[in-house]
């Protein structure tokens, strides 16, 4: 993880300076018949190209979409994954490899939630409340652990108390920490110094009213127009003294709630929201005072995560002789241009 974010803070660098390039994700959603609950078909499509690690990448991810209640709540629910991140040299237009994304995911995720917290987070902070109890949010308290080796105590809150049970359990066995499970969100909320939500809920599930003063917040609901789904209310965002996002584009795209909700309804000016890239750059400031709240929308997957990641993951396989060797002819047709 250590390695991951140092990856991804110079590819936010890049892109601070103009160097690096993306297109803001897009999506395409088909209603499917045969399914007993209302079921999409998503079409995932994430470009982009970091020249300081001479890699462009597109991920791309097909899923099945519904919306089930579980525990009287209603949730989202993926199916069928298949996600593939295909990586080219830019120097020679080669292909490099094709990664499978499942476990990049939480990876670079996480290590884009810990590059904006070594900026945001407080550096004494001692306590972090996880809200969800999946492999994002294992990808979450590795980063926060890895940028904040402060963190002492761990809380976590799930809708089923046996995932937050064993969410615990493994945390407490891989970090060392002094972990508690908690029956309700405020709970994992009031107290801590970082606040992660990584849930698959449809509602939001976190009050910026739970919140201490001086605590960072990170939310990881990268929504589009499509669903609109959102973790966390409009009090957090008002109540952020410092508001930072992956892509201003894309919750303008997207039209992510998380954020514009509280723009429109004038808790926030847009003037206000501010990209990661700037803060990997110094173009804006971080944190400015031990009592304010910060918060980091980790809005969505851009092509300049997965792109450093999933070339070091190749270089990593080829040096231990892991994985698939197909022929590089299958993916290039080089022709003279003369």
């Amino acid at each position: 993880m250590d390695e991951a974010i140092q990856l991804v803070e110079e590819a936010y660098r890049d892109y601070g300076h103009n160097r690096a390039k993306v297109i803001p994700r897009h999506r395409i959603h088909v209603p499917l018949d045969g399914f007993d609950t209302p079921t999409w078909f998503w079409l995932n499509v994430i470009p982009g190209a970091v020249p300081h690690h001479g890699v462009a990448c597109v991920r791309l991810g097909a899923r099945h979409y519904s919306y089930p209640r579980s525990a009287g709540k209603k949730r989202v629910l993926s199916a069928g994954n298949t996600g593939l991140v295909l990586l080219w040299d830019m120097q020679t237009c080669r292909m490099l490899g094709i990664v499978q994304d499942g476990v990049v995911s939480p990876l670079r995720v996480g290590a884009t939630s810990g590059v904006a917290a070594k900026y945001l987070a407080r550096e004494d902070a001692e306590t972090l409340g996880i809200i969800g109890a999946g492999e994002q949010a294992h990808g979450q308290v590795q980063a926060i652990v890895t940028v904040r080796p402060s963190i002492r105590r761990v809380k976590v809150y799930s809708i089923h108390k046996e995932s937050r049970e064993r969410f615990a359990r493994r945390i407490a066995e891989e970090f060392e920490v002094e972990v508690e499970p908690t029956d309700h969100a405020e709970a994992c909320a009031r107290g801590a110094d970082i606040v992660v939500t990584a849930t698959t809920s449809a509602d939001p599930v976190l009050s910026g009213a739970w919140l201490d003063e001086g605590a960072h917040v990170v939310g990881m609901m990268g929504t589009n127009d499509f669903d609109r789904r959102r973790d966390l209310d409009d009090l957090v965002a008002q109540r952020a003294g410092v508001i930072v996002v992956n892509s201003r584009d894309q919750v303008v795209q997207d039209q992510q709630p998380e954020i514009l909700d509280a723009v429109r309804k004038g808790y926030v000016r847009w003037e206000m929201v501010n990209e990661l890239a700037e803060l990997c750059i110094g173009a804006i400031p971080g944190r400015i005072g031990d009592s304010q709240i910060t918060f980091h929308s980790n809005n969505v997957g851009m092509g300049i995560q997965f792109a450093p990641i999933c070339r070091r993951l190749i270089e990593i396989a080829r040096q231990r002789g892991i994985g698939t060797e197909l022929p590089a002819d299958l993916f290039s047709t080089f022709e003279s241009t003369t």
